[in-house]
C-alpha cells in the first residue's frame, strides 16, 4: 500500500540565522547484496530499475523549483546508498548533471559518489570525474579475504586495490576509503596490517568505524544466539589506539570521531551535518532539514516510485522542530568534531549556550575530565572521546 503523502506549505520555511550553505544528498537504495552488519535503507538487487533513476530525477526538477531550494546556494552534492555505483558511469554523471543543471551551486562545490569496490572501473570512474565528481568514497571495510567474508562483503581484497588505482588513473584526488575494526575474528595485528594497506594508497581521507551490532540484521541475530565472536573490549580500545598513533604518523588528522583527512580534504558535506546545518535529501528514505523543519521521504523505492510517477510528493513524516531541540542537537553532533563547538555561533542561531542550558551536568561532565569547557568552546577531551556516546547521551 502506497502511504499517504504530507500536504506541507514549503513557503513559510525560512533560513535559519547564521544558517550557511546547504548540501544535497541524493539516496540510491540498491546493492548488489546487504551486508551481515547493514542496517541501512538499502535492498539487494542485481539489476537496478530504471523507473527509480526517472522518479529521482523528477523530483530534482521539482524541489529545484522550490523557493527554500531557489533561494539557496549549495555547497555539496553526495550520492549514497546503497551502493550507487550499481548504476553505469553514465547514468551517474546525468544525475550529477542534472543537479549541476537545476540548482545553484557553490563553483569549487564538493561532489562525492560512494561505491563499492566491485561496481566500478577506469572506464566508468573517468565519465563520472569528467562528470563532475570531484569525491570518491570507496566501501573497503577491511584489506582482508578472511574478514571480509566474514561481514559478508560481495568484493574481494585484489578488487579493493584494482578499485583506488582504477579511481587514480580516472583522476580522483580526493578518495576516501571506509574501514572497519572490532570484527568478528579480527586481532590488533589485523587490523594494523588493513591500515597499512590502506595508507599504502596514500588516502586522502579515512572513515574508521567500529563495528557496531545494529537491531534486526544477521549479525544481531547471531549476537542472540551466542554465535559471534567479537574482540574484547581491551582489544577493541587497542585498535582504536592504534588508528590515531598511525594515521597521526601518515600525516592525516583526526578531526571527527571515527574521521581523518589530509589537511584541506576534510569532508565538507558531512561538516554541515555535524555542525546541524540545512541538506536537502531526495531518493527512498532520505530525510532533509530545511531550516529547522525536518521531512522524510518513504523509504521503499517502489512506493517512492509509485508516488512521484501518479505527481504526488513521496513525503512519509514532517516535523518542525523546536528551538531547544534543534540546540540540544547542535550541541549533541558538534561535539562529535574534534574542535567542539563555538558558543558564539549557538549563541547567534539559538541564542542559548550550553554553560546556560546544561547547567549542573555540564559542570559534572567537566569535573570528570570528560569535555573542556573554555570562553567560547566546549569540546570533548582525550578521556571523552572513548565514551563519547555516554557523554553524548547525557546532553540529548
Amino acid at each position: 500500500m502506497v502511504p499517504k503523502p504530507a500536504i506541507i506549505d514549503f513557503t513559510v520555511i525560512t533560513p535559519a540565522s547564521g544558517e550557511e550553505p546547504p548540501g544535497l544528498y541524493l539516496h540510491i537504495p540498491f546493492c548488489k547484496s546487504r551486508c551481515a552488519y547493514c542496517s541501512f535503507n538499502s535492498y539487494a538487487c542485481q539489476s537496478p530499475p530504471a523507473a527509480y533513476l526517472a522518479a529521482l530525477s523528477r523530483q530534482i526538477r521539482y524541489w529545484a523549483g522550490q523557493q527554500w531550494c531557489r533561494e539557496r546556494t549549495f555547497a555539496t552534492l553526495f550520492i549514497g546508498g546503497g551502493t550507487p555505483t550499481i548504476y553505469g558511469g553514465s547514468d551517474l554523471a546525468g544525475l550529477v548533471r542534472l543537479c549541476l543543471e537545476s540548482f545553484n551551486f557553490a563553483a569549487e562545490a564538493e561532489i562525492t559518489v560512494e561505491a563499492n569496490p566491485n561496481t566500478v572501473n577506469e572506464q566508468g570512474l573517468t565519465v563520472l570525474r569528467r562528470g563532475g565528481v570531484n569525491r570518491l568514497s570507496l566501501g573497503v571495510q577491511a584489506f582482508s579475504d578472511r574478514l571480509l567474508v566474514g561481514l559478508g562483503r560481495s568484493h574481494t581484497l585484489a578488487e579493493a586495490d584494482a578499485a583506488i588505482t582504477a579511481a587514480r588513473r580516472a583522476g580522483f584526488a580526493n578518495i576516501n576509503l571506509d574501514l572497519m575494526y572490532g570484527l568478528p575474528g579480527q586481532s590488533s595485528a589485523a587490523w594494523q596490517d588493513s591500515l597499512a594497506q590502506a595508507l599504502a594508497h596514500a588516502p586522502e581521507h579515512l572513515a574508521c568505524y567500529e563495528l557496531t551490532i545494529e537491531e534486526e540484521t544477521p549479525f544481531a541475530r547471531l549476537v542472540d544466539k551466542g554465535e559471534l565472536s567479537l574482540p574484547a573490549e581491551d582489544e577493541a580500545l587497542a585498535m582504536a589506539d592504534l588508528t590515531h598513533a598511525l594515521l597521526a604518523q601518515a600525516g592525516l588528522q583526526r578531526y571527527e570521531i571515527s574521521n581523518y583527512a589530509r589537511p584541506g580534504f576534510q569532508c565538507r558535506h558531512n561538516l554541515n551535518y555535524w555542525r546541524n546545518g540545512a541538506y536537502l535529501g531526495l531518493g527512498a528514505g532520505a530525510v532533509s532539514c530545511l531550516s529547522g523543519f525536518r521531512v522524510s521521504m518513504v523509504r521503499e523505492p517502489e512506493p517512492f516510485v509509485e508516488l512521484v510517477q501518479r505527481g504526488e510528493l513521496p513525503l512519509d513524516e514532517a516535523e518542525c522542530l523546536p528551538l531547544a531541540a534543534r540546540f540540544r542537537e547542535s550541541v549533541v553532533m558538534g561535539l562529535r568534531m574534534l574542535d567542539g563547538i563555538s558558543f558564539a555561533r549557538l549563541q547567534r542561531q539559538f541564542g542559548l549556550t550550553p554553560p546556560g542550558y546544561y547547567g549542573k551536568i555540564l559542570e559534572e561532565l567537566h569535573q570528570q575530565g570528560l569535555v573542556a569547557v573554555s570562553q567560547d568552546n566546549l569540546r570533548l577531551t582525550k578521556a571523552g572521546l572513548p565514551v563519547a556516546n555516554q557523554v553524548l547521551a547525557r546532553l540529548v
